[in-house]
């Protein structure tokens, strides 16, 4: 389905894209988590075709599970969110892909731990260097397109809550259970892996999300070099909006508190486009997230339209019991959205 615009106040003019027609698309999605590995999941078919780079750049401050435990005990940045991209982006998401997946579920030392965290780990002390170890499985896997860590700084998350108190690590962030004020990296004014920069820079469409916004999102955002190299896209930047709230994280908050919470961190004017989903959730598929203190993430669309974005609507929601972006819907509104042709005075 073509997005179409469901903006109800005229949003800025957003000038065509200057990519020259014998060049692909160059896209970069930053964020981390299940929902940035579903949209390169869709995305990587295209790769060699429309899309001449598909770059994911992705936040390296999880300190939870099987990533928590290994940089703890090893040193080495956190690999799960890393891993997923690497198997979204496989050529072949068969054995290998699997096997990067599997999770010991017994064993002294390895319950909970994954096979792919353990290898780019292996690979980390092998090479002496993380990013090395993330070339060396991108050509085990035979990946389609890049994954580029936002720092290789040892980096943590802070935050304070309304209330005034302080959480410490990306886990106590996100299980808080209260609106936050305030998130910061610790140490503050890491340096960005300069390729996540160049990638960013020179990207025809920049996607923020979906994922959890304070700590896959914001995260990279409040590096400097990547903040200041998505305002100075050579493109266009869209939020692909969650299609439900976490609880503990983004209780409550409507779709324009996204975007306040964007600005409120990495300043104003850098979304051009709000991407949603306008498919209807059943009960039967709401009730179980409900229950979890999960709601479907309401978009007040008057008041996202009223900031100067375009609002995009379509449906993106997967099939099956769980409430999932599908994969190839996403690609197909993402590439619409990265054509030429497309500005936010009205619809390709």
């Amino acid at each position: 389905m073509t997005p179409t615009s469901r903006s109800s106040v005229a949003p800025r003019t957003i000038e065509s894209s200057s990519r020259p027609d014998d060049r692909g698309l160059s896209l970069v999605a930053i964020g981390g988590g299940t929902g940035l590995a579903a949209l390169l999941r869709g995305l990587k078919h295209h790769v060699g075709a429309e899309v001449e780079r598909l770059t994911a750049v992705v936040t390296v401050s999880d300190d939870g599970g099987s990533s928590g435990r290994l940089r703890r005990e090893f040193g080495v940045l956190p690999p799960g969110d890393i891993r997923n991209c690497i198997v979204a982006l496989a050529d072949d998401e068969d054995l290998l892909a699997r096997l990067f997946q599997y999770r010991f579920a017994s064993g002294e030392g390895l319950t909970g731990h994954s096979f792919g965290n353990l290898l780019l780990t292996a690979l980390t002390g092998i090479t002496g260097d993380f990013y090395q170890a993330i070339l060396t499985a991108e050509e085990i896997l035979s990946v389609r397109g890049k994954i580029l860590p936002a720092t290789l700084t040892d980096v943590r998350l802070r935050a304070r809550g309304r209330s005034g108190r302080d959480y410490d690590g990306e886990s106590a962030i996100g299980s808080s259970g209260e609106p936050l004020s305030q998130i910061a990296l610790d140490p503050p004014g890491v340096r960005a892996f300069p390729a996540a920069v160049r990638a960013v820079r020179e990207a025809d469409l920049v996607l923020l999300g979906p994922g959890s916004l304070y700590t896959s999102i914001l995260p990279n955002l409040l590096i400097r070099e990547i903040r200041e190299a998505v305002r100075q896209r050579r493109g266009r930047t869209a939020v692909v909006m969650n299609l439900m709230t976490q609880p503990g994280e983004t209780d409550g908050m409507l779709g324009a508190q996204h975007l306040t919470a964007l600005e409120e961190h990495a300043g104003e004017g850098l979304v051009d486009a709000v991407l949603y989903n306008d498919a209807p959730l059943s009960d039967e598929r709401l009730e179980p997230y409900l229950d979890a203190g999960s709601q479907p993430v309401t978009l007040d669309l008057d008041g996202l339209a009223a900031r100067g974005v375009r609002v995009i609507g379509c449906d993106l929601l997967a099939e099956g019991e769980l409430i999932r972006h599908d994969s190839d819907k996403l690609r197909r509104a993402v590439l619409s959205l990265a054509l030429p042709g497309w500005s936010a005075g009205g619809n390709r």
